[in-house]
């Protein structure tokens, strides 16, 4: 077991954080839009984003859930989000997609120091980062965010915020080649640090959920002390 801990020098086990084992799914080639359908017949597991950890100034919690598995090259994501509205303004890569309804996938697959923030809003528009703090993280160049394949229920254009409840889903295949800083190879019997969150900064309903708790006085993600772990079996 991968003991870590965080700022207040608690161990993860001490602090309740979540361990997941991902499976690897054998796959010659996959579709991202075929996603959904794989996950039902592998019978994968979905996972709640459900901590409110600040419910004194954001206590709103929509529906949201994901799904991982893996294969030889790349991680695959899907979302599933009900929320009170829906906004997707963000209209290109590495844009501000955290105002929108988005979801998000920290995680540090290097074995060091530096984490990667992969963004996505409700209609695939993608940020993603890298570096070992918040301050002067690296962004993709579009090339590298061009690899990521991406699906969304609600189709690819944006559009400015829809009040009333929305149910919606995107997929994402992220190929190893995405984490741009290092050349991972495999994933196979790795440990990896991660975290998963539900936001919308600018949504009439602002929220900031996350997979394992944040202990912080505010919303802030940008905290690997407070990652769970995935293994990749």
């Amino acid at each position: 077991m991968l003991m870590s801990f965080n700022a207040h020098g608690n161990s993860y086990q001490d602090k309740g954080m979540k361990d997941l084992t991902v499976r690897k799914i054998n796959v010659d080639a996959i579709s991202v839009e075929e996603i959904p359908a794989l996950f039902k017949q592998e019978h994968i597991t979905y996972q709640s984003i459900a901590n409110v950890n600040w419910k004194d100034s954001y206590p709103y919690r929509p529906q949201v859930e994901y799904g991982i598995a893996y294969t030889g090259n790349a991680i695959l994501l899907h979302y599933q989000v009900t929320e009170e509205s829906v906004r997707a303004v963000a209209g290109h890569d590495n844009g501000p997609v955290w105002e929108d309804a988005c979801v998000e996938f920290f995680s540090m697959p290097g074995g060091d120091d530096i984490y990667y923030n992969v963004e996505c809003n409700c209609t695939g528009t993608l940020l993603i980062g890298a570096g070992a703090t918040r301050a002067n993280r690296r962004h993709a160049p579009q090339e590298v965010l061009n690899q990521v394949s991406r699906w969304s229920s609600l189709g690819k254009d944006h559009f400015e915020e829809r009040i009333g409840e929305c149910s919606w889903e995107v997929a994402l295949i992220i190929p190893f080649s995405a984490f741009f800083l290092h050349h991972i190879q495999s994933l196979d019997g790795k440990s990896v640090r991660a975290n998963f969150y539900k936001c919308g900064d600018k949504l009439q309903t602002p929220h900031f959920l996350s997979w394992n708790p944040i202990d912080l006085p505010k919303p802030d993600f940008h905290c690997p002390y407070f990652f769970g772990l995935l293994r990749f079996d």
